[in-house]
């Protein structure tokens, strides 16, 4: 073997948390280099989390378009180009590309453009995409290589060419009828934003509902929301088999409690799960150990099983949100310095870009009851948020859950701005207030965030 190049730190993957850990580290005088395959930045610039939200965000507009009138505005037929739409998107995406270079460039980190798998300890040869080969190593190695669509065992499904978010975000042409396999997140968005563009849509969901890690009232406020846009939606559907292309013809045969069905449109999206991009990259060979699952094994300190490699992101098992991706990152950087972060204990949010948002933090009931912890609850409709009657965004509910030393321990919310409501609920978690602070503070009006007062002041007394 000839003699690697030496790094202080190596980082195998460019996604969100191992970016910035390179410009960090680079900037603080450390020789850093990046192994990326395909996309600078990672996948959430380029192909998940920002062009998914152009789109949702184009897909708003045009919702808007076509209801005008109910605001007062008179408009003539309305269409959706998805050539144009495709092309503001990826305005954005080559935008952010440059953004990138330019960040690599000023903190001094290299980036390196290949395929990337470990052949020694601490050790990554790289298949560069412009030819040749280079042989690299670190004092310490981080590996961030993310995840891929999982496309389930279903006879005939590969065949048929399903698209996942990536080349259903590169669609220039509106799918006639889109078939989603799936009711998660990315399920759920894709499918109310493909509605809104003008195709019919059909959620094909193997499990009694949507979205079952949320409570039952959650799942259910959804899919009246989808169904009130159009899309239908099959819960109990279990498919078990495929047959025909994706963009011409595809029939799914599912089976459900009413017997078999056959299913038939003309474009087919898989969003069923991710999976680790572990695979054949050589951990074995530098002695990193996976879980069960085929994520890489961590501490609470994101260290692998091998001396001196660390893991960030989806890869290594954390939660699949970018902003988790964020935290990694600081976890690490100041581990590598002798800190003592852990993962332990996050308080992490979510939010669903649907339209109105699902946001999430904390326990939800369900998980408050099979933990055994109680709770009181309180819910107020969107409807009685003084806001909504200026708006007409009226769908969906906030619910909270407050704790025996009457600390807020779990919020959901359904509804108009809801990302933004909840970090209002994050920062008061943080804090440790009692609800009490939150209810009789003095919030602004008119703002979606001002029935939080009428919320709090639902919670049932202490018994």
């Amino acid at each position: 073997m000839t003699e690697p190049e030496r790094f202080d730190t190596l980082i195998l993957g460019s996604g969100q948390g191992g970016k910035l850990l390179a410009w960090t580290l680079a900037r603080s005088g450390q020789k850093i280099a990046v192994v990326e395959r395909q996309w600078v930045g990672g996948s959430c610039p380029a192909v998940a989390c920002l062009p998914s939200k152009n789109e949702i965000w184009s897909a708003r507009v045009a919702h808007l378009a076509q209801h005008a009138t109910q605001f007062g505005s008179v408009t003539g037929p309305v269409h959706t180009d998805m050539a144009a739409v495709r092309s503001r998107k990826q305005g954005m995406v080559d935008r952010e590309i440059a953004f990138h270079l330019n960040a690599y460039k000023e903190s001094g980190a290299e980036l390196i453009m290949g395929t990337g798998r470990f052949v020694a300890p601490k050790t990554i040869e790289v298949a560069l995409n412009g030819g040749g080969t280079r042989l690299l190593t670190g004092d310490q190695v981080v590996v961030n290589v993310g995840t891929h669509a999982a496309i389930p065992a279903i006879p005939g499904i590969e065949a048929a060419r399903p698209l996942t978010h990536i080349g259903a975000l590169e669609l220039d042409i509106l799918p006639e009828h889109l078939m989603v396999l799936g009711g998660g997140y990315v399920g759920i968005e894709m499918a109310q934003a493909y509605r809104r563009f003008g195709s019919r849509v059909t959620i094909v969901e193997p499990g009694p509902r949507l979205m079952g890690r949320e409570d039952p009232d959650v799942a259910e406020e959804i899919q009246r929301i989808l169904e009130g846009d159009g899309i239908e939606v099959l819960t109990g559907a279990e498919p078990a088999a495929v047959q025909g292309l994706s963009g011409d013809k595809i029939i799914i045969t599912v089976r459900m409690a009413s017997g078999q069905r056959a299913v038939e449109g003309s474009h087919l999206l898989v969003a069923v799960g991710r999976v680790p991009n572990t695979e054949g990259i050589g951990l074995d060979r530098a002695g990193i150990e996976l879980d069960a699952r085929g994520f890489i094994r961590v501490n609470d300190r994101l260290q692998a099983s091998a001396p001196g490699v660390w893991a960030i992101g989806e890869a290594a098992g954390s939660p699949q949100f970018t902003h988790v991706s964020v935290d990694d990152h600081r976890i690490v950087r100041d581990n590598m310095a002798g800190g003592s972060r852990s993962t332990r204990d996050r308080l992490v949010p979510y939010v669903m870009f649907t339209d109105p948002q699902l946001a999430r933090i904390g326990l939800s009931e369900g998980e408050a009851q099979r933990q055994g912890i109680a709770v009181r609850v309180a819910m107020l409709p969107m409807a009685n948020v003084l806001r909504t009657e200026a708006t007409d965004e009226t769908q969906g509910f906030m619910k909270v859950l407050i704790g025996g030393d009457d600390r807020i321990v779990g919020f959901t919310m359904i509804g108009s701005e809801a990302g933004e409501v909840l970090a209002a609920i994050q920062t008061a978690m943080l804090a440790g207030l009692p609800y009490q602070k939150l209810r009789d503070a003095v919030i602004s009006h008119l703002t979606i965030a001002e029935g939080l007062g009428p919320l709090l002041s639902n919670v049932p007394p202490a018994q």
